[in-house]
């Protein structure tokens, strides 16, 4: 059995004398059921300290109280509240209790703690109602977010709920960039976005626009042009810096006759590529071909009749320029100037002065100066035969023969039959010192000037070979090549 037991302050003391400094406690003490006179508590000593002010004399005053207090409440399972209710804010608490479902603050209840979607429980899952009147633990539902999804480069988003739970991000790419993966994604209830990162790829090709065609005339005396041009206009939707690479030639640069096509291509950062192209042509106005005089023949600069070109006249050997001795191509496309003519050779023999002989040859002829003592000179015959036979291949190298036979009073001198004034005969003999003593030779060239000295006969092809190599200009050479079978 328990027993009670009641302390009460010490005897002898005045209620009245203490007033508000009496202190006792009344405790119940629960003693042992065997009868024991141990209580289950520890007694406690106090000390409790008695002070009256009266008449200049102070009173102290010891004394021990023991006192026992029950910390277990009754229990009770009939109680509806025995704990308090369970409120689980965005969750819910499923209880089950020993008294049935009607009851979810019983002792003994069990209640399962749940949160909505959305949120993340915090704490028990399952918590009890203890005898001491408190659950056995605490939860509460947190809300639930995904982590901030990074900008994808040249693309962005739009979320329904921000990072909540069940909120859906839809992506889309910038101008000019191709989507490549899922269009959206959602927020699970696990915290983890749905599907991967998209990307956006640039797909879209640059623009370029080349500068138009264009026509240009060749430059006088030339089968081409200096074209320039600016350019081409480049633009992408994505990037900005662009790669541009000409395929062709350099703008600044000359273009020959006829169509040039000239191409560009340009590269994005992806390597998207696009191109253009246009044609620079080049005309060369043309006047009518030059034709060649009768007996004669032309040369002519450049491509011979395009504009500015220069065609110079020739005649054969024989033979000498009446009229112009050159036109050129104008712009127009009509040669400037008449045509010459080429006419035989009129060599007057019967001048007076030596200078008058010569003007007729300078720049047009080449003179051979053949003498000797008498016309009975062997080393004159034999040269007189050979020439004789080589009279075309002269006439074709523009060489005149002039003859210096004997001396005075009996001396001769001729071109072919035309005979020549004695002043003129000494006046050659005198310019290029020539002997009457003995057979010589002497060549000159075109202005005049004495080349070579010849003292035995010579053949037409030793006389033809020193002329082409040393007194003929590459053009006489050429043309001496294509007439070289006439003599024939």
């Amino acid at each position: 059995m328990w027993e009670e037991v009641e302390t009460a302050p010490p005897s002898g003391s005045k209620e009245e004398d203490v007033k508000g400094s009496r202190l006792y406690r009344k405790e119940s003490l629960k003693f042992h059921p065997c009868g024991s006179d141990m209580p289950i508590t520890r007694f406690a000593a106090v000390l409790v300290l008695f002070s009256t002010v009266a008449m200049g004399t102070v009173v102290e005053e010891t004394y021990s109280d023991f006192t026992e207090e029950d910390q277990t409440p009754q229990l009770d399972y009939k109680n509806p509240f025995w704990c308090h209710s369970v409120r689980l804010t965005n969750g819910e608490a499923t209880c089950y209790s020993p008294r049935g479902g009607r009851y979810r603050s019983t002792l003994g209840t069990r209640c399962e703690m749940k949160c909505d979607r959305g949120y993340r429980l915090l704490g028990r899952s399952s918590i009890r109602c203890l005898p001491t009147r408190r659950w056995s633990g605490t939860a509460f539902c947190r809300k639930m977010r995904c982590r901030v999804l990074h900008l994808i480069p040249h693309g962005r988003y739009t979320c329904t709920r921000g990072f909540e739970v069940d909120s859906r991000c839809d992506f889309t790419c910038s101008p000019g960039y191709r989507f490549e993966g899922e269009h959206s994604r959602t927020c699970l209830s696990g915290g983890s976005w749905s599907g991967a990162q998209p990307v956006c790829t640039d797909m879209d090709p640059p623009r370029i626009k080349c500068p138009p065609s264009r026509l240009k005339a060749a430059e006088p005396g030339k089968l081409t042009a200096v074209v320039t041009w600016d350019p081409p206009v480049v633009s992408d939707t994505a990037d900005k810096s662009l790669e541009v690479i000409l395929v062709g030639q350099e703008p600044g640069t000359e273009f020959k006759e006829g169509p040039n096509i000239i191409r560009y291509k340009v590269y994005d950062q992806a390597r998207n590529r696009a191109g253009c192209k246009f044609i620079v042509r080049i005309e060369v106005r043309r006047c009518p071909t030059m034709s060649a005089p009768l007996h004669g023949y032309v040369t002519c600069t450049s491509d011979g009749n395009n504009y500015g070109a220069t065609c110079e006249y020739r005649c054969d050997g024989g033979y000498e320029l009446r009229g112009v001795s050159s036109r050129v191509c104008q712009f127009s496309g009509d040669w400037d100037g008449e045509p010459p003519r080429c006419e035989p050779l009129e060599i007057k023999a019967d001048v007076k002065t030596l200078g008058a002989l010569l003007d007729q040859f300078y720049e047009k002829r080449r003179l051979l100066i053949l003498s000797a003592p008498d016309l009975s000179d062997p080393d004159y015959q034999l040269q007189n035969i050979m020439i004789q036979k080589s009279d075309c291949g002269l006439d074709l190298r523009r060489i005149t023969v002039i003859e210096l036979l004997g001396s005075p009073p009996k001396e001769t001198g001729r071109i072919k039959e035309s005979p020549l004034e004695s002043d003129v005969i000494e006046g050659l003999r005198q310019a290029f010192r020539i002997s009457r003593l003995y057979f010589s030779m002497v060549l000159l060239d075109e202005r005049g000037v004495d080349r070579e000295r010849f003292i035995t006969p010579m053949s037409s092809e030793e006389l033809f070979a020193y002329t082409d190599d040393v007194l003929l200009e590459e053009e006489e050479r050429e043309r001496l090549e294509l007439n070289r079978d006439f003599c024939d």
